[in-house]
């Protein structure tokens, strides 16, 4: 298997780990749970691996932050809302 291959494959199963909490958090609208350090600090992280595939031209690197990276600025924006909302920020 090519490194390739394996970045991808390794970005694919990093990416979908954050999924489930963002449809369990746009279902239910509860929050409290979150800390909003985690997703705000890991958005931060892969933005900035992002960056830095970008700047190497690493194609899995740049593919494998996409995804996380909108799912954490997600779960930072609905922590800000339904936690304002609720009174749980």
């Amino acid at each position: 298997m090519s490194p390739t291959t394996i970045g991808l494959v390794a970005g694919a199963l990093t990416s979908l780990a954050a999924i489930p909490q963002v449809i369990k958090t746009l279902r239910s609208r509860h929050v409290r749970d979150i800390s909003i350090w985690q997703p705000l600090l890991l958005s931060i992280g892969v933005a900035l691996w992002m960056f830095y595939g970008i700047l190497i031209g690493d194609l899995p690197l740049i593919v494998a932050n996409i995804i996380p990276l909108a799912c954490n600025l997600l779960l930072t924006g609905m922590k800000l809302y339904y936690g304002k909302n609720n009174g749980s920020i």
